[in-house]
């Protein structure tokens, strides 16, 4: 292993942590506030690198350069497709939520809704966060830090065992970030690391086009393109893991909850000093979203070119190229600014498990007395419980068939239908009452799980057996066929949210609320809009339908 990557790896790291220290020395962490909003001080930049790296993480990176390794630059959807949802939360939602004083999504259900279906929503978010988010940031982490070190030949241990090593430290390490540390010192570190990613996760596809051209980066795209034209086409067919179509329906729906209504992000917002500058943050972080394939795109369709044949797995790609292409020192700096990313978004969650726990059920049902240090205490106490569950469950998810990012997609999927469409009825409706949000809750999830792990293996097994004694043995045509038998997750995503919708809609038309709601306006801050969100945005909309234009 390089002394140098070792350095500067290690020296990235400290001056991180050194950075997020003297950040927060001031902060009262002891008080609901100060630990759980940073004590609403955020300011835009803070906020838009927090989003990012929240967001931006290593089962992000490594798993959409996986896919586009596998099919190219349509997967970019997951990334472009996000600053709309982006620009929407940031103009439509985030007055309504700010301006309520809220700090979690749960707190608004409670105030729309009532305590129970606040409850059914907390649990719901703390299942995504500690079975599919926190393992899976934890596993990508690992997988990347091990094949970019060679961490098997290193450690003289099984790749399994590697990984299992790699989830418990970077766990620990995450544990006393986030449960000691608080939102803002996670929010300062993520500042540090978002530029740091930029930064480097740029000079992945600049010296891996450099290499793909002989020294010239205007070469190395030519023949990247010239050679591989199937991987330049953002329509994406009937088999792909991103059909065309499916971005009119569950693929916006999963942005909206992911930006809209999740609570590890907007609490981020939440945090910030004003409503302005939440805004500010939230459309920085969009337009930022819209370059973002560069880094988690682009790199996959390096590898392709490099390591066609020679990688088992999909999502070795990027930690293979980032290995091949990067000079020592650059290897360790890019390497810290993976783990802070990795950091960050476990950290994010755990702040924001320990605010639903502490604030949403902890107070309920616990303790209706307690302090806020009891409360923040009690937070901390439950983040360390769920961070040891999801340190437990994080190597299985090597066993995923269909890759990391896809996992983590059609997982979500359960929970974030029936989420959406209880925030999108609590907030455009005053009459429908709290029964038709549990059931939606309850049933919606119900209803995805027995779409997809139910009756979906059940159609396709059916429709390859059928092949099989067709004697049909050709890849492309069994995924033609494995594709038709069911429809795509992203689909039933699309079906499910406006039966969900509707099911409320019809419960509030048979038994309406008897006391309309009557949304609450806070003072606690400044509540003025940006004034140039709605024309800056309209042009970050207008760059990203571009993209379809050009890889058509």
């Amino acid at each position: 292993m390089d002394v140098l990557a070792i350095v500067s790896f290690l020296g990235f790291t400290f001056f991180v942590a050194f950075v997020a220290w003297f950040a927060t020395r001031g902060t009262d962490e002891s008080s609901a506030k100060g630990y759980y909003l940073g004590g609403r001080s955020l300011g835009a930049i803070t906020i838009a690198g927090s989003l990012l790296l929240t967001n931006l993480s290593a089962e992000q990176i490594v798993g959409l350069n996986g896919q586009s390794f596998s099919e190219g630059v349509l997967v970019m959807a997951w990334e472009t497709l996000a600053a709309i949802a982006m620009i929407f939360t940031a103009i439509y939602l985030l007055p309504k939520y700010m301006g309520s004083g809220i700090t979690t999504i749960p707190e608004f259900i409670q105030e729309r809704f009532d305590s129970t279906t606040k409850t059914i929503m907390s649990i719901l978010f703390l299942i995504a966060f500690g079975i599919v988010l926190l393992p899976t940031i934890l596993y990508s982490g690992s997988l990347a830090f091990s094949t970019m070190f060679d961490l098997p030949t290193v450690l003289g241990l099984s790749q399994s065992g590697v990984i299992w090593v790699c989830v418990w430290s970077i766990g620990i390490i995450g544990i006393i970030y986030a449960i000691f540390g608080g939102l803002k010192a996670v929010a300062v570190s993520d500042l540090v690391n978002a530029i740091g990613l930029l930064i480097g996760g740029l000079l992945i596809p600049f010296f891996g086009l450099s290499m793909i051209g002989d020294g010239s980066v205007v070469d190395g795209w030519s023949k990247l393109w010239s050679s591989n034209p199937e991987k330049f086409s953002a329509i994406g067919g009937a088999d792909a893991s991103i059909p065309f179509g499916t971005i009119f329906t569950g693929m916006m729906i999963a942005q909206m909850y992911y930006w809209g209504t999740n609570q590890s992000i907007l609490q981020r917002v939440f945090g910030a000093r004003s409503l302005k500058e939440g805004q500010q943050g939230m459309i920085l972080a969009g337009f930022v979203k819209f370059l973002i394939p560069v880094i988690v795109v682009l790199p996959g369709i390096i590898a392709w070119h490099l390591f066609d044949g020679q990688l088992s797995n999909a999502d070795q790609a990027y930690p293979a190229l980032v290995k091949k292409v990067l000079p020592g020192a650059f290897l360790g700096f890019f390497a810290a600014v993976l783990f802070g990313a990795v950091l960050s978004s476990f950290n994010s969650l755990l702040n924001s498990s320990a605010t639903l726990f502490g604030f949403d059920l902890y107070k309920q049902y616990f303790n209706k007395n307690a302090s806020e240090k009891q409360t923040v205490k009690a937070g901390k106490m439950f983040g360390l419980f769920l961070a040891i569950v999801s340190m437990s469950i994080s190597p299985f998810i090597a066993n995923a068939p269909d890759g990391l990012f896809a996992y983590i997609q059609e997982s979500l999927g359960s929970l974030s239908v029936p989420i959406l469409a209880v925030v999108t009825i609590g907030i455009l409706t005053r009459k429908v009452p709290a029964l038709g949000a549990k059931i939606v809750l309850v049933g919606g999830v119900a209803m995805y799980l027995i779409s997809q792990f139910g009756m979906k293996p059940i159609f396709v097994e059916s429709a390859l057996a059928e092949a099989a004694t067709k004697g049909i043995v050709d890849p492309k045509q069994l995924g033609l066929i494995k594709a038709a038998a069911y429809p795509h997750f992203l689909h039933v995503m699309g079906i499910l949210f406006v039966i969900n919708i509707s099911i409320m809609l019809v419960i509030g038309k048979i038994s309406p609320k008897q006391d309309e709601y009557i949304p609450k306006i806070t003072q606690e801050i400044d509540l003025q809009p940006w004034a140039l969100a709605k024309p800056v945005g309209i042009f970050i909309t207008l760059l990203v339908l571009s993209t379809y234009f050009i890889f058509r």
